[in-house]
């Protein structure tokens, strides 16, 4: 039963983060009166093993629409193969202000600059424990927006040792263009002290924890052919296990003449599409299957989706997708699927 487009009105005449805030309540009320079995497609189970994970179906969450973790039982109910909470900083933080979340219906696409909001994480893994999912929970981490950027580092300790006993996998934001330099550490110098540091960590906690947490890189769709290299080098110097590709997107080409074009944040949906499967696709030819592809950007059919698969990605990721189209999106990803 697709109630999605009869609700999508409504939702769309408020403002875009009421409408956000009020889609998740509604999600956690079906979920808790039991209504999710009737009015959720059934997701058919497509395994795949990957990073030593097994995943029921290839179809994931992006992080961003569950910050804090307060909704993963009832996202889970959607039938996703994997979901991704964050991005949480190692203190709260209330993010950028008001407005700063906007969408273009015209181009299916959103543009944000929410700046990290959320409640820090003790509350997200609090959130956590308290949930009954048992599938696959990637847990994203960033640094605090006052943290310096020579600093930066030390939240993403802070945040894998926090984060490790409980996800299973955790992600390396640094590329969100909503807080001031985080891109900055793309760049070669930073990110190779980046990764090695963590990367050293991950083995302590690997041994203190007596299990193996991947950890996984989310970069930009906004980088040059040379630059994707040289994280792809990087990636595998390092034994990295992971890489989504991309985040948002700071081009405006594709919605130039839009009225809100010129506002800041990053570009996300239809408008990201091609830009993150050329990323995806330049990624695949450099690592050459040595470690896995998750795809994010401009997902909003099941051909964009199988789009991004024969690029080279092993799984995907869905976000601004799921606002313009619901959960059937999730269903007819799933039937596609060979």
């Amino acid at each position: 039963m697709n109630l999605y487009p009869l609700l999508r009105p409504l939702l769309f005449s408020l403002d875009p983060e009421d409408a956000h805030d009020t889609t998740l309540k509604l999600l956690a009320m079906a979920y808790d009166s039991g209504l999710s079995k009737l009015v959720y497609p059934t997701i058919a189970d497509r395994p795949v093993e990957l990073m030593g994970l097994h995943f029921k179906n290839p179809i994931g969450l992006a992080a961003g629409l569950d910050k804090n973790g307060e909704y993963i039982d009832a996202l889970a109910a959607l039938g996703f193969g994997f979901i991704e909470i964050g991005t949480v900083t190692p203190r709260p933080q209330p993010g950028n202000p008001k407005p700063r979340l906007f969408r273009l219906p015209e181009h299916q696409a959103i543009i944000n600059r929410m700046g990290f909001n959320n409640l820090g994480v003790a509350f997200l893994l609090g959130q956590v424990q308290k949930s009954a999912y048992k599938g696959i929970l990637g847990i994203n981490i960033g640094k605090n927006f006052d943290t310096p950027i020579v600093d930066a580092v030390g939240d993403y300790v802070i945040g894998l040792r926090l984060a490790y006993p409980y996800a299973s996998y955790i992600t390396l934001n640094i590329s969100s263009p909503n807080t001031k330099n985080l891109r900055q550490l793309q760049q070669a110098d930073e990110l190779k002290v980046l990764v090695s540091t963590l990367k050293e960590e991950q083995l302590k906690l690997h041994q203190a924890h007596g299990r193996y947490v991947p950890l996984v890189l989310k970069i930009a769709p906004d980088l040059s052919e040379e630059e994707i290299q040289g994280i792809a080098q990087l990636l595998l110097e390092f034994a990295i296990d992971g890489v989504i590709a991309t985040n948002t997107t700071l081009a405006r080409d594709s919605i130039a003449t839009h009225p809100l074009a010129q506002e800041a944040g990053g570009l996300s949906g239809a408008p990201v599409k091609a830009q993150a499967t050329w990323v995806v696709r330049q990624l695949a030819g450099a690592l050459q299957g040595k470690l896995p592809i998750i795809a994010a950007g401009g997902i909003l059919s099941a051909a964009d989706a199988q789009e991004k698969l024969a690029a080279g990605a092993s799984l995907v990721q869905i976000y601004s997708g799921l606002i313009y189209q619901g959960p059937q999106l999730l269903a007819n990803i799933a039937k596609s699927l060979k």
